[in-house]
């Protein structure tokens, strides 16, 4: 593998750090961005249950915010309860935006390397093509010269697309992982607002 490296020259290095990073956020977005994390299922009917026990105590703002994503969601309906259903919605969807943004994180840093790993293995080709033209000479061509700008040129070529390639896969993978998951906090957090502003307004009856 260092032969490899070798072979292909500097910028090969920068084309190693950006599979690095690429490598780090798929991690680290395929354990955040479980469904059992991000929207565990059977906290709506928790959630009602501990309200209807004890309505909106501090406590179960705290645990809810704590819990995941969906939970912060709920925690920002059952706070405002007290309100209209418009107030209690729009404070979901503020706080949802906020969620939307933290599950989005690195995804841009992602595309971003998708999109410009393929360049920096272009640089690599362009530089390994100097190469090739600077080993002719007046007395000829020089053979290892020659060999070591193909192989930069070949070899970062290869690299970039190889960081490029699962890169745009995970990066369309997650947005529509996020895209998603939103949809369905979105639809578990209409219907907590729904089933309470519904009881709140039933018991006032």
């Amino acid at each position: 593998m260092w032969s490899i490296v070798e072979a292909a020259g500097w910028p090969i290095w920068t084309i190693i750090l950006a599979s690095v990073v690429s490598l780090a956020i798929i991690f680290e977005r395929l354990v955040s961005l479980r469904r059992s994390v991000v929207a565990p299922e059977g906290l709506l009917s928790q959630t009602l249950q501990e309200y209807r026990g004890g309505g909106a105590r501090p406590a179960l703002l705290e645990r809810l915010e704590r819990h995941s994503p969906l939970g912060r969601l709920f925690a920002a309906g059952v706070r405002n309860v007290d309100g209209s259903r418009e107030v209690m919605k729009e404070a979901i969807e503020d706080e949802g935006r906020v969620v939307a943004h933290q599950l989005e994180r690195f995804l841009t840093t992602l595309g971003t390397i998708a999109a410009m790993s393929p360049l920096m293995g272009l640089l690599g080709t362009v530089i390994g093509m100097i190469d090739i033209f600077g080993s002719q000479n007046a007395s000829g061509t020089n053979p290892q010269q020659l060999a070591h700008g193909i192989s930069v040129a070949l070899y970062n070529t290869a690299f970039g697309l190889i960081v490029a390639i699962p890169s745009m896969i995970f990066y369309r993978h997650f947005r529509a992982q996020v895209d998603a998951l939103l949809v369905e906090m979105e639809a578990q957090a209409v219907k907590l607002v729904e089933v309470l502003h519904g009881e709140r307004h039933n018991g006032r009856q």
